[in-house]
């Protein structure tokens, strides 16, 4: 495996900014390879720094390189440095702690006084090896003994209790001292934890210093140089991570802690001990790296789509090519072909019926009428990629030329006239504010601003079932928020991996668990104007387009409202309080904000109270695509986001917008769209706004639980907007908004929405699924209707109260 890789899979991800930069070190090489032939050029990301005293040759080449790698080891000693302080404060509290608890368990051995100042690092290393040369963490009566032993019986009650604040945290109980159970169990956590991170430094200077090893071999391969011994001998090996000293004594806190555990677990056997803080240092290692980099990355980059299909049997995966014979040879077509295939001739039958059937008295209305048929088959069945068909769109519409004059609305566009106004149309403000709200979930998922949010809030979940359900739940609903509802699923799932491994084959919790986290991420997709796609359709169809204020105001508590309902049901199907569960808490990161974090958020910050108050502004600013600009100049102009940033944008789903706004143009201008608003007034004629508004709510929930969420949206939300606009009061920001937020909890299947795709495919250790559809069917379906009840009703009065 190519370091590279080597690199990438075995390191701390919360640590990878702080790892040796080794493809930009590669890319800086091949960069001076070329300069050898002409004059060599410093890249312009290469800082300038104090020139190594190796520079007695002054080579060209080296004085480009050298002063890279400088920085590097400099960058690795500072974090080396802050990370080794943090963690052996952390192992001097826990061997104060560990003797204090000797004291309480009336255990008089004599391992104590010797770990209080043998252990203390500070101290002479010559003490700890005395105090452990006839056996380890042995202590006698000495004066640190007495020390910690002093308080006398008159003062037993408040020894007591400042020992109760240095074991929990420090933090008093309310409800009085924890038992010496309870103290041994918290220790042992500590211990384990302290260990795992003590091996993870470890690694972290271990891994550094190979890849300058790989480094500079493949420096002198490639610029036929000698650099490396010299470097590697008078340089890396004297940087303060690689010195043997410290090796040493980064070595001698891991054997503290690996005392400690052994006396708190396995009554002083060293061995088993090891093995066993070995086994919890696996698992943990295991988790970090399948969870963080394969779901985070691997899954997020390959899932950023609207129209993701639903999960795949593993019989469909082995299915055996179809072999054709034909004139030119055999021909391998694969099954699956004859059935897209199949479809595609319905599609285009459908679209040539309708296109020659002539039910309509206008040309252009028939022409469209026959389009629209025809994109609406093409997303729902997905015969094609959904942005390939978002993008025959506009190809359709100039060549049946559909579009009629605003002037004269009785004369047909030509060709060129339809090209320059559907193009117009198809880049809108709307598209741009896409983009923004891309470029915020860009920066706070590539900084793990959002990562480090959600695990602050889960660590103060506690381990109680419900608790940890329901804290799950909106940490997934604020997630989508801002990362989109398509990321967040795959954060919020990947952070419960520990609770779901120390979990009981057999259990609920774990099912209700995951599908609680899909379930609220769908929820989450109409909390924000960015959240969700369709909610980009919503706004493109409200007029006057609403602000993020009126759009908190409607959709936040209902998001919390559904939440609950939906919490509420998950316990009453799977009774998770019933089982006698051990639920692992989530760890909280311990990593300081940094600079570029705090820029983020706060850019963040700015950006989102100005959409909040773009009306007031809206003299200055136009409109919320102009707004989205900022984030965008601020976060690419910095080089927070860079081009391959910018490059991993999901194209795909603005493509799709701007067919969906193409399409949406087309039906209106061509008089389609007036025509299909009178039939349904008509048949809803004796309805009042609020039977209405039910109506369209049951329709685009069933739609929307079979097809994609933003697809549902692109084929109803423009008749819900003609239709508000011939009801009474002009209705039409009511109808469109409830539409849309309709769309977000549409999630009775596995195949309605990402979020519920992600969870059926979540295996256990034996590759064994933890939900199947009948979990969907007794949870997804009644969620679904209970989400249609509240927005029928609470968010039906939000909105006429705001004057929707």
């Amino acid at each position: 495996m190519k370091f590279t890789s080597t690199l990438q899979f075995n390191c701390v991800p919360d640590w990878a900014e702080h790892y040796i930069s080794y493809s930009n070190l590669k890319k800086l090489i091949y960069q001076i390879e070329k300069g050898l032939i002409s004059v060599p050029i410093v890249p312009e990301d290469i800082e300038a720094v104090e020139v190594s005293p190796l520079l007695d040759s002054k080579s060209r080449t080296n004085s480009i390189f050298i002063p890279a790698l400088d920085k590097e080891l400099a960058k690795i000693s500072i974090f080396y440095i802050s990370k080794e302080k943090e963690l052996f404060d952390e192992v001097t509290s826990l061997v104060h702690d560990y003797a204090v608890f000797e004291n309480l368990n009336d255990s008089l051995s004599v391992h104590s006084n010797s770990l209080v100042t043998g252990l203390s690092y500070q101290s002479s290393e010559s003490a700890f090896s005395q105090g452990r040369s006839s056996h380890p963490i042995r202590r006698s009566r000495s004066a640190s003994d007495a020390a910690t032993s002093h308080v006398s019986s008159d003062d037993d009650e408040n020894y007591n209790y400042s020992t109760v604040n240095l074991l929990e945290g420090r933090l008093p109980y309310m409800w009085g001292p924890p038992s010496i159970e309870e103290r041994r169990i918290h220790l042992k956590k500590r211990t384990v934890e302290l260990f795992v991170w003590l091996s993870e430094l470890k690694s972290y200077s271990s891994l550094n210093k190979t890849g300058f090893s790989k480094i500079l071999k493949k420096y002198d391969k490639v610029t036929s140089s000698n650099l490396k011994d010299s470097y590697l001998s008078n340089v890396v090996n004297d940087a303060y991570p690689f010195k043997a000293s410290t090796i040493k004594k980064l070595e001698d806190h891991i054997l503290k802690v690996q005392e400690i555990y052994s006396y708190l677990c396995t009554n002083a056997d060293m061995d088993i001990a090891i093995r066993e803080l070995k086994t919890h240092l696996r698992e943990f290692i295991v988790w970090e790296r399948n969870t963080i980099w394969r779901d985070i990355i691997s899954l997020e980059r390959k899932s950023h789509a609207v129209g993701v299909k639903a999960p795949v049997a593993v019989e469909q995966l082995v299915e055996t090519p179809a072999n054709i014979q034909t004139p030119f040879g055999m021909v391998i077509v694969p099954k699956t072909f004859w059935r897209s295939f199949l479809l595609l001739l319905v599609c285009i039958a459908a679209f040539l019926f309708f296109l020659n059937a002539n039910f309509f008295k206008k040309e252009e209305q028939n022409n469209c009428f026959a389009l629209l048929i025809l994109a609406s088959l093409l997303w729902s069945l997905e015969v094609i990629p959904l942005f390939v068909t978002s993008l025959l769109v506009p190809l359709m519409v100039v060549c049946l030329r559909v579009l009629r004059s605003d002037d004269s609305p009785h004369k047909r566009l030509d060709a060129h006239e339809t090209t320059k106004l559907i193009f117009s149309t198809m880049f809108s403000p709307v598209i741009m504010l896409l983009l923004g709200g891309f470029a915020i979930a860009g920066a706070l998922s590539k900084y793990h601003i959002a990562k480090m949010m959600a695990t602050i809030v889960l660590s103060k979940a506690g381990t109680k079932p419900s608790f940890v359900l329901l804290s799950n739940m909106f940490v997934a609903t604020f997630a989508s928020m801002w990362i989109s509802n398509v990321a967040a699923p795959v954060l919020c799932l990947s952070l419960i991996q520990p609770i779901l491994r120390s979990l009981p084959p057999d259990s609920s919790f774990g099912r209700c668990l995951i599908l609680g986290i899909a379930l609220a991420s769908n929820i989450g997709g109409m909390a924000s104007p960015i959240s969700s796609p369709q909610n980009i359709v919503a706004i493109q169809n409200m007029d006057p387009s609403p602000t993020w204020a009126q759009w908190f105001f409607i959709a936040i508590p209902l998001c919390i409202i559904v939440d609950v309902l939906i919490w509420l049901l998950l316990l009453w199907n799977y009774q998770p309080h019933s089982d006698s569960l051990t639920i692992h808490p989530i760890r909280s990161t311990r990593d300081p904000w940094t600079g570029t974090q705090i820029f983020v958020i706060v850019v963040t910050i700015i950006t989102i109270l100005l959409w909040c108050t773009e009306k007031q502004l809206e003299s200055f600013f136009g409109d919320m695509g102009v707004i989205a600009v900022i984030p965008l100049v601020l976060f690419f102009g910095t080089g927070i986001l860079t081009k391959e940033d910018f490059n991993n944008f999901l194209w795909t789903v603005i493509i799709l917008a701007m067919g969906g706004i193409a399409l949406g143009s087309a039906v209106h201008d061509s008089g389609l769209l007036h025509v299909i608003a009178k039939t349904f007034q008509s048949m809803t004629s004796d309805l009042d706004v609020w039977q209405v508004f039910v109506v369209f709510a049951f329709l685009v929930l069933v739609v929307a639980t079979f097809i994609s969420h933003t697809v549902g949206a692109l084929i109803i939300l423009p008749i819900v907007a003609e239709i508000g606009d011939k009801l009474g009061g002009s209705h039409r920001n009511l109808l469109v908004m409830g539409s849309a937020l309709m769309c977000s909890v549409a999630m009775g299947l596995p195949i309605s929405g990402f979020p519920n795709m992600n969870a059926i495919m979540m295996e256990d250790e034996m590759g064994l699924r933890y939900l199947n559809i009948m979990d969907f069917v007794k949870s997804g379906i009644p969620g679904s209707v209970l989400g249609m009840l509240a927005i029928v009703t609470i968010g039906y009065g939000l909105m006429l109260l705001i004057g929707f």
